[in-house]
């Protein structure tokens, strides 16, 4: 009976008005995620794309995480490295329930962006990162709008962590 009473207390914590307008913000950076990817995948030829002296598109697979790290050809590697993404996913899902209001946000942007990516690993086996930032012969890493949404939320929860307090 517990169990029962917990699942229904869950269930309606996550149809709570203000979790289905979080929710809503995730599906939306998902969805724009997805958008200017599939757009590159689909339109895209091998060259680079100049947009301008800073700013190229030039299509990069990525079976790594962020910034190419841990990359490997091994398949039972590259598998393990998505159950625990998949995990990560899955506890900050638990951490955006558990937590206030403010900080629902937060989580939102970084969920949002990270099943961006996630999707990307599970149905292409690697994450087309497309964004080129340059200056001169200095290159940043590639990345897509998936990784500046991740990285906004994690800059916004650093901020609000060490130096905002209410």
């Amino acid at each position: 009976m517990n169990l029962l009473a917990n699942l229904n207390r869950r269930k309606n914590d996550f149809l709570k008005k203000e979790n289905i307008f979080y929710f809503l913000i995730m599906l939306a950076l998902f969805s724009l995620d997805r958008f200017s990817k599939s757009k590159i995948i689909n339109n895209f030829n091998e060259s680079t794309y100049y947009i301008n002296d800073f700013i190229n598109f030039d299509l990069i697979w990525n079976i790594g995480i962020g910034f190419g790290l841990l990359s490997s050809d091994s398949t039972l590697f590259y598998s393990i490295v998505t159950i625990i993404i998949g995990l990560v996913i899955l506890f900050l899902i638990f951490i955006f329930f558990i937590s206030e209001n403010m900080d629902k946000i937060i989580f939102s942007i970084i969920i949002g962006g990270a099943l961006g990516n996630f999707y990307d690993r599970i149905i292409y086996k690697a994450v087309p990162d497309f964004i080129d930032i340059h200056y001169n012969n200095f290159h940043w890493f590639t990345f897509n709008l998936a990784d500046i949404f991740i990285s906004i939320g994690i800059i916004i929860f650093i901020i609000r962590s060490f130096v905002i307090k209410y």
